[in-house]
């Protein structure tokens, strides 16, 4: 967790650009002048991606990618969820509002859809955090069930902290999911859930939620912003944390993870 923190911060405009900026000025006297001339540019871009135009470019980019995995309309396949994480420490199973903003739009946005076919399959997985005392699944299949969901339907995973755990969990619960299942998460995050759950061994088509890619309105959308920072931020966790998937080598087990990886 505190790894993933710390590289957070490290790649985001805010965190990179002040690296950035610190290591140019510490270096001022000796460093060349294409050097200088780089790093000024690279600052632009750091700019650039603090802004609503700059962040709403990388979640398109992003979210494009998953256009041709879609699923279909009619299709049937269990419907895998996967958490978004807590903004604080659960006081008990009921405790929904701890769930983080991303969560709570993973769960009202597939109880929508559940809510047309009340007899789907659900699974939704998010383990329990150390020092805490209830899952993120089971606060969201408490608030599924609240939106009316029948908590029948509901399965929860409650052993993973990451999304290639969350696909090996997945593959191991017993009954078995068939290998064909929607897999439902942020737009942003999915790229990287369906490359998880491939090498976990599914056939996942695409349920993308939270779609963040926006029409820019106004002439303040080049100025900065926190809300900028964080969606710019959460596109380069997620091309950061693929490229290390990829450099997994394939395997049936998830022991080797390091708690806390992306």
């Amino acid at each position: 967790m505190l790894l993933t923190r710390l590289v957070d911060f490290a790649i985001s405009p805010l965190g990179f650009g002040l690296l950035l900026a610190l290591l140019l000025w510490r270096t001022r006297r000796h460093a060349p002048r294409w050097l200088w001339h780089l790093g000024a540019a690279l600052e632009v871009v750091c700019f650039l991606l603090a802004t609503p135009f700059g962040a709403q470019t990388l979640a398109a980019l992003q979210e494009r990618r998953i256009a041709a995995e879609v699923c279909p309309a009619a299709d049937a396949a269990p419907l895998v969820l996967l958490a978004g994480g807590l903004r604080r420490a659960p006081r008990d199973a009921d405790d929904v509002a701890a769930l983080s903003e991303a969560s709570l739009r993973r769960t009202i946005e597939t109880a929508a859809r559940a809510g047309a076919a009340p007899a789907m399959p659900l699974v939704i997985s998010g383990g329990v955090w150390p020092g805490e005392a209830v899952a993120e699944s089971t606060l969201m299949a408490t608030l599924m069930s609240r939106l009316g969901v029948p908590a029948a339907s509901i399965r929860t995973e409650t052993g993973s902290h990451t999304t290639w755990q969350n696909a090996f969990h997945v593959r191991a619960l017993d009954p078995p999911l068939p290998a064909r299942i929607r897999l439902a998460t942020s737009a942003v995050h999915m790229p990287r859930s369906l490359l998880a759950f491939r090498v976990a061994g599914f056939e996942p088509c695409a349920v993308p939620i939270d779609v963040r890619a926006a029409r820019l309105r106004y002439v303040t959308d080049f100025l900065p912003s926190g809300g900028a920072i964080a969606l710019s931020t959460a596109v380069l966790h997620e091309w950061v944390g693929e490229v290390g998937y990829r450099l997994r080598p394939g395997s049936s087990s998830d022991a080797g993870l390091p708690e806390g990886a992306p």
